[in-house]
């Protein structure tokens, strides 16, 4: 489809509201950083994990370290006691450096190398999630005695990010699982799911730990009792759009696990990422050039979705970041459609597209991109010779 680069005068613009004070443009404007570079305000992620915990005080948070492991977020958390959810034996041994004790982290991928798990558990971790047979097996032999949780596979429609088809397992084989961990001498510990990343349906945990309670039921009549629910990540960040404040999240959490969950829990573990980091960084880079193609305007950036925004090519370029630029009339230009795309030879190396901005823009004028601290330096690379941006961090925790 071509999109005509016809201008139009756009209403007066205003920053999102969920856009950090200390993360403003024209306080980031006097930062003297070479673009591009992510700007974190690590009082964003306290306040973020501060307001989910009072929302949730009986859950335990486990953050999940693969949305951003910066060791400045990483200590800032592990100030205000959140614990912390692991995908590998790698990320683990970026927090061990960072003083924490492993055995306050869950390692939930379902599926881990061997060395993985024989690593981790000689490093004291002692929690592992499964939701296959074969993986039983293979904690129970490098890790024997272990304590493991099945992951349940759930509704995870109303996502961003669905997740279910490549992990979880239904009730039924759920509860055949944990009976075989109890022969297998390792010890039947909880159950988790997972709603999807980015999900703006509150009642989505209300369905998914009604499930996990029907599966604890069943299990206790087998003479199991479980000790953790783990209700996952999911909780939603604000992009363009605004989402459903946490505590309409947390009313519908607190309402299931006291209404249907059959009996009191050691853990109500929660991991969340993406709520408490990204709308904490800035995402800066600079105009490289500005050219018409097919009658369509486009944006080159000194970032782009290999270094930095690989979200937006996993969606299909319809994964909207907050925008502003650093032209003194953003907010009352006029306003026209870019193809915004990054700077390395790749063709599929574009972010945006059809995105309103200034038609003023011009090469070296700036672009900020907010929402950032959520998965931007996780999934960047250095493709082409393109390094991922340096951070920078303001505020405290």
């Amino acid at each position: 489809m071509t999109v005509t680069a016809t201008a139009f005068h756009a209403p007066p613009l205003r920053l999102p509201v969920s856009w950090p004070r200390a993360l403003r443009p024209r306080v980031l404007a006097t930062l003297p950083e070479p673009t591009p570079f992510l700007a974190c305000d690590l009082s964003t992620v306290a306040e973020r994990y501060t307001a989910l915990m009072a929302e949730l005080p009986d859950a335990q948070c486990f953050y999940a370290v693969k949305c951003n492991s910066s060791p400045p977020v990483i200590r800032t958390l592990a100030a205000l006691g959140s614990s912390f959810e692991v995908a590998s034996w790698g990320e683990l041994e970026q927090l061990v450096p960072l003083g924490i004790d492993p055995s306050r982290v869950l390692y939930s991928n379902t599926v881990k190398p061997a060395s993985h798990i024989a690593a981790s558990y000689a490093a004291g971790l002692w929690r592992y999630a499964f939701d296959s047979a074969g993986e039983l097996h293979k904690i129970a032999r490098n890790a024997p005695g272990a304590a493991v949780y099945v992951r349940l596979r759930v509704d995870d429609s109303s996502s961003v990010f669905p997740l279910s088809r490549k992990f979880g397992t239904d009730a039924s084989t759920a509860r055949d699982l944990l009976l075989l961990a109890r022969e297998l001498g390792l010890v039947p510990y909880g159950v988790a799911f997972h709603v999807g990343s980015q999900c703006g349906t509150p009642g989505a945990w209300r369905h998914a730990i009604a499930a996990a309670a029907g599966l604890m039921s069943r299990l206790d009549a087998d003479g199991v009792r479980l000790r953790m629910l783990d209700l996952g990540g999911g909780l939603p960040a604000r992009y363009t759009e605004a989402v459903p404040s946490v505590s309409h999240f947390a009313r519908a959490i607190r309402s299931a696990v006291r209404d249907v969950v059959p009996y009191p829990l050691d853990v109500l573990a929660i991991e969340p990422g993406r709520h408490l980091v990204a709308e904490s960084a800035v995402l800066v880079a600079s105009v490289l050039a500005r050219e018409k193609r097919f009658g369509e305007e486009w944006l080159h950036l000194d970032v782009g979705a290999y270094n930095g925004l690989m979200e937006t090519r996993q969606t299909v370029n319809q994964w909207r970041f907050p925008l502003w630029t650093s032209r003194p009339d953003h907010a009352t230009a006029y306003q026209i459609p870019f193809t915004v795309t990054g700077p390395s030879c790749d063709s599929s190396d574009t972010m945006f597209v059809a995105e309103s901005l200034p038609a003023t823009l011009d090469v070296d004028d700036l672009i900020y991109i907010g929402s950032a601290g959520a998965y931007t330096l996780s999934y960047a690379s250095s493709f082409n010779g393109f390094a991922p941006p340096r951070t920078v961090f303001v505020g405290t925790g």
